[in-house]
């Protein structure tokens, strides 16, 4: 029964699946294309997966460094270090972020004992104030 109505509404609208089918099929070719047809696009993954190798290679250092660069790159993290405040800490690093909960107060038992010498310090002041008369001068 619902077989053959999902067939009957799939025959009265066949451009609308033709359609989809070919906006699904344009996208999945895109998705699976494999080859690089830019030669200047090659040379850059190249390039990329290169310095990936050496950088795991010199163990997550820079590659091909000399004694200058090294140098500034310690003479900068010493300054990020002296302006931020971050003595002993690896500035190459995302930082670990350590939160603590804070401690709550069960409000519930302290509000009646409350509640109860509230409303009986509430009611006391109703009834001064009710025992004082009020003149008003005109």
């Amino acid at each position: 029964m619902v077989l053959t109505r999902l067939l009957v509404g799939v025959r009265r609208c066949p451009h609308v699946i033709l359609q989809q089918c070919r906006r699904n099929i344009g996208v999945t070719a895109a998705c699976y294309q494999q080859a690089v047809t830019d030669p200047i696009q090659k040379m850059f993954l190249d390039k990329v997966h290169d310095y990936a190798s050496k950088s795991q290679a010199a163990g997550g250092k820079l590659v091909d460094v000399n004694p200058q660069v090294e140098k500034e790159l310690q003479d900068e993290l010493a300054k990020i270090s002296r302006v931020y405040g971050a003595d002993k800490q690896d500035m190459t690093k995302f930082p670990t972020f350590n939160f603590t909960d804070p401690k709550l107060k069960a409000v519930g038992v302290e509000l009646e004992a409350k509640d109860k010498a509230g409303a009986a310090e509430a009611e006391a002041e109703y009834e001064e104030e009710a025992e004082e008369k009020y003149y008003w001068e005109i």
